[in-house]
This record gives structure tokens, C-alpha cells and sequence, in this order.
């Protein structure tokens, strides 16, 4: 099948379904990928996508497919906009799928199967975590379940889908270890409002996604608690210590931390509702039922918190490299059900003076 699309975005959630809005608006052609033939029929038909970004009008030009297969042999590049738990099984549907292209092609010309052919633009994913499984970035991931030498790259930032499929301005970080990976995928996601950076920090990009949305609870606790402006900002600022230091320890830039994947994201979920993982924080300080969304990493809305898993996951990591991370360990102790809101937030209040002093401003 040639290929007809510049992008098929894989994922048809909130932040699928805005990519795919803009990336069309600045003059991609783009097919969206879903799994249920049902909704993307729907979202075809009423040009919308009421599930997820309801009221928000689709752009004439934007594909719709159900079918996986088809989605990948159609298009030049691939955009996973999928929850960090999924990539992996995402990277080995890729993976399936192309090989099944590719042996389909060949036997039906009377030939030998031959290797899979992947989009020549490789992968770019939007997701902001590490791996469920066993906690790994997912570069690493990546590396081991695509095809040899297939480009990938992440993209990471400050940017809320809502907004971004409204065509408000933002900016992002797009991390890739190839210069020429960066250069094909910044030509179709930048913008008029929408401009990206280049990074090949890869490490800390992934590190500060993760690591923002475990704060983020925290920020959630915080005003959930009334405990004011002074105390959030205070979180935000300890916060960035603690994403900064265990980025360094993994093999991270210093730098990106201070940019648009680090401080930007962090200041943006930890204060706008229209973070999962603030809103969840704040379901946690009032009292709310929370076991269901803890158990199903979900929120009322059928959309994931990816602070729940990434709580339980940074934890580990900084325990592995020796990393101290006070905020990150106790929101990952309420979220574990192991401790109240309040107690875990007298628990900060009462560290050891010692040990505090030894991460002090800039340690």
C-alpha cells in the first residue's frame, strides 16, 4: 500500500485526538487510529470526539481508522500518544503488525517473507512515564521491541490537550539521540502557536514527565488541604530538587530540568485543574473514595492518572541510585493506602533537620 499520510497518530484519547487536530491545521496530512471501530465511525461522522474532547470541532482533512495494520502501512511517520503502561505492548503491536505487512506483500507477489518496513519517519511517542512493568524508560523499551535502527524519539512539555487542540499557544520539548529524527518531526508539529525545542536528553525528559506527575498529586494534597499559596509553592520548588537529582544521578542534563519538559510541566500540572493527577491529589485531600481510580489508574473519566503507577515507580528507581526523595516517597505512601493525606504531609513537617539540610537550595 503506498503511503498517503504524513502521520498516523495511534491513540484516539484527548491528547491523540489534539495532536492529530494540530498537526493537521499546520498542513500534515494525518490518519487517527482507534481501536474501537464503533467510536471512530462516530467521530468520523459527527467530526468530534465527545468522549474526550467534547464540543471541540475536528478538522476537514482528518482521517479516521479502527484498522492497526492499516494505519501503519499508510503513513510516513508513527505518533504513539498512548499512557506509559501501554508502549510496550504498543511497540510490540508495531512490531506484529509490520511484520504481517510486510510477509502479506511478499506472498501475494509469490515471494519470500521478507523483514518488516517501517515508516521511514520512525516512532515519536507523547506519553509521560516510565514502563509498568519493570519501571524502564521507555527509549530502552523502544530499543528492544522495534525493528534494528529504527529512529524515536519523545515529546514532552507544558502542553494541556484541551488547549492544544483549541490552538492556543504552547511549546515543547522533542527528544531524539538522531538530529535528523528531530528535524523531520519538528517540520510537521511546529506551528504558528505551537513551537518546538530540541533535546537529546532523552533521560531527562523522561525523568521530569514522570516525575511531575507524582508532584502534581502532591500539589493536589496540598490545596485539597487548604494549605495555601506559600505551601504549593514551596512543594513546587523542593519538588524540582528532587526531579533534578535523581535525573543527574540516572545520567540526565542538568538543564533540562530548568526547561519546557521540567520546571514548564511541573508549574503547569501542579497548578491547573485540568490535571488528572492535581485533581486526583485533591479527590485524596477531601476525603474521596479514591480506591477505584488507585486500583484502575483511572479517573472518573476513563482517563489515566499516570501518577498513581509513577509514584510507586520513581520510588524505586531513587532507592536503586541512592536518591533521596521525600515528597515523591510519601505520595507514594498515600497513594499505597499505607498513610492519610495530612499524616503524610506532618511527616515532611517533621524530617530530620540533617537530613534537610543535606538537600538544601542547589544540593
Amino acid at each position: 500500500m503506498p503511503r498517503q499520510f504524513d502521520i498516523a497518530v495511534i491513540g484516539a484519547g484527548s491528547w491523540g485526538t489534539a495532536l492529530a487536530c494540530s498537526l493537521v491545521r499546520g498542513g500534515s496530512s494525518v490518519v487517527l487510529w482507534g481501536r474501537d471501530a464503533a467510536s471512530m465511525a462516530a467521530m468520523a461522522t459527527r467530526g468530534s470526539n465527545e468522549r474526550y474532547l467534547p464540543g471541540h470541532r475536528l478538522p476537514a482533512g482528518l482521517a479516521f481508522e479502527s484498522d492497526f495494520e492499516g494505519a501503519l502501512s499508510s503513513a510516513f511517520g508513527i505518533l504513539l500518544a498512548l499512557p506509559s503502561h501501554a508502549f510496550a505492548g504498543a511497540c510490540v503491536s508495531l512490531q506484529s503488525a509490520l511484520d504481517s505487512a510486510a510477509t502479506g506483500a511478499r506472498f501475494s507477489e509469490g515471494g519470500a517473507p521478507e523483514a518488516a518496513s517501517l515508516p521511514p519517519a520512525g516512532v515519536l511517542w507523547a506519553g509521560k512515564g516510565l514502563d509498568g512493568a519493570g519501571g524502564r524508560f521507555l527509549h530502552e523499551v523502544a530499543a528492544e521491541n522495534l525493528p534494528p535502527d529504527t529512529p524515536f524519539g519523545l515529546l514532552s512539555g507544558p502542553t494541556f490537550a484541551k488547549e492544544v487542540a483549541q490552538g492556543l499557544p504552547c511549546a515543547a520539548t522533542l527528544a531524539s539521540a538522531r538530529a535528523s529524527f528531530i528535524d523531520w518531526w519538528a517540520g510537521h508539529l511546529s506551528a504558528p502557536r505551537f513551537r518546538i525545542y530540541p533535546s537529546t536528553d532523552l533521560i531527562g525528559v523522561q525523568i521530569a514527565g514522570a516525575v511531575k506527575n507524582v508532584l502534581a498529586i502532591a500539589a493536589g494534597i496540598s490545596d485539597g488541604l487548604a494549605f495555601g499559596a506559600n505551601a504549593r509553592a514551596a512543594l513546587i520548588a523542593r519538588g524540582l530538587q528532587e526531579m533534578s537529582r535523581l535525573g543527574e544521578a540516572a545520567g540526565a542534563t542538568a538543564a533540562t530540568f530548568a526547561g519546557l519538559a521540567g520546571l514548564g510541566d511541573l508549574v503547569l500540572t501542579c497548578t491547573d485543574d485540568q490535571s488528572r493527577n492535581r485533581r486526583f491529589g485533591l479527590a485524596l485531600a477531601q476525603g474521596s473514595k479514591a480506591s477505584a481510580s488507585i486500583r484502575e489508574r483511572r479517573g472518573p473519566d476513563g482517563q489515566v492518572i499516570e501518577g498513581i503507577a509513577a509514584a510507586t515507580l520513581t520510588c524505586r528507581l531513587a532507592r536503586e541510585l541512592g536518591v533521596e526523595m521525600p515528597i515523591c516517597e510519601q505520595v507514594r505512601a498515600v497513594v499505597a493506602q499505607e498513610i492519610e493525606p495530612l499524616d503524610a504531609v506532618q511527616a515532611l513537617l517533621a524530617r530530620d533537620r540533617a537530613g534537610a539540610e543535606a538537600q538544601s537550595e542547589g544540593a
